[in-house]
This record gives C-alpha cells, sequence and structure tokens, in this order.
C-alpha cells in the first residue's frame, strides 16, 4: 500500500505471511522524512490491517531495532532483569516503538544483541483477530 500526493510516493507499507497466513511481520513502512508526524504512517497500518484481516492474519508484529542507544534498552545488559527493563522502557531519541504503541502495538519482547553488543531488537505486536466469534 503506498500513499501518493501530487504524483510523489510520499508513504508504504508492505507485510510478509509468517506462520502460514495467521501471523504476518509488517516490514517495511516508510514515510518521507518531510511528510511524518502528519498521520501518513497511521493510515497505512490501518489500511494494511484491513487487507490482511480479509486474508485471515490474526497477528501483525514487527521488529523495531534500536542501534543507536534510542532507547533505555540499548547499551544494556538485556539478559538481566529483561522483563522489568522492557516495563520500563523510555523513547531517548523518537525511537519509531512510541508511534507502534500509539497505533495499538505493545512490546512482546526483545532480542538482546541481535545488531551488536548493546543492540538489541524490539519485537511488537498487534491481535487483530475478531474475538467475538
Amino acid at each position: 500500500m503506498a500513499v501518493v500526493e501530487d504524483d510523489r510516493l510520499v508513504g508504504f507499507v508492505g507485510a510478509s505471511p509468517e506462520y502460514g497466513v495467521t501471523a504476518w511481520e509488517l516490514h517495511p513502512l516508510v514515510v518521507s522524512a518531510e511528510r511524518r508526524l502528519r498521520g501518513i504512517g497511521t493510515l497505512l497500518c490501518l489500511e494494511l490491517e484491513q487487507v490482511l484481516k480479509e486474508r485471515g492474519c490474526l497477528t501483525i508484529y514487527l521488529g523495531s531495532d534500536d542501534e543507536t542507544g534510542s532507547t533505555t534498552l540499548g547499551n544494556t545488559d538485556l539478559f538481566d532483569d529483561t522483563f522489568e527493563k522492557i516495563k520500563d522502557i523510555r523513547n531517548l531519541k523518537r525511537h519509531p516503538f512510541e508511534f507502534y504503541q500509539k497505533v495499538g502495538y505493545r512490546i512482546v519482547g526483545v532480542i538482546p544483541d541481535a545488531n551488536g553488543i548493546g543492540k538489541p531488537d524490539i519485537w511488537l505486536a498487534k491481535s487483530i483477530a475478531d474475538r467475538t466469534r
């Protein structure tokens, strides 16, 4: 899915099916720097959810690296008190995890040192399952 303004691509999102069709990995989500903070990312995420729901998706997930110490999970030993550190996460340098939380994702785990020592991958997920059935 994409957003085009005045014949110019300003954002797009994609996802790939995993676990059959029940869980999809959101990747990538891109919004041009000058168009951020205007609802384009949110719109793309919501449209993606609708399409994936129609395809049988129950969960959308993504990894959001912290390679620059942008959160309090960076530059720390996440093998020690992992869940306390996740619970107390703070954003230090505009890391995108807060955007994903605003559109309904929750941190479900981390992969410590995924990108080098002190550079974790933060995993977020969102249920889009119809739980009323």
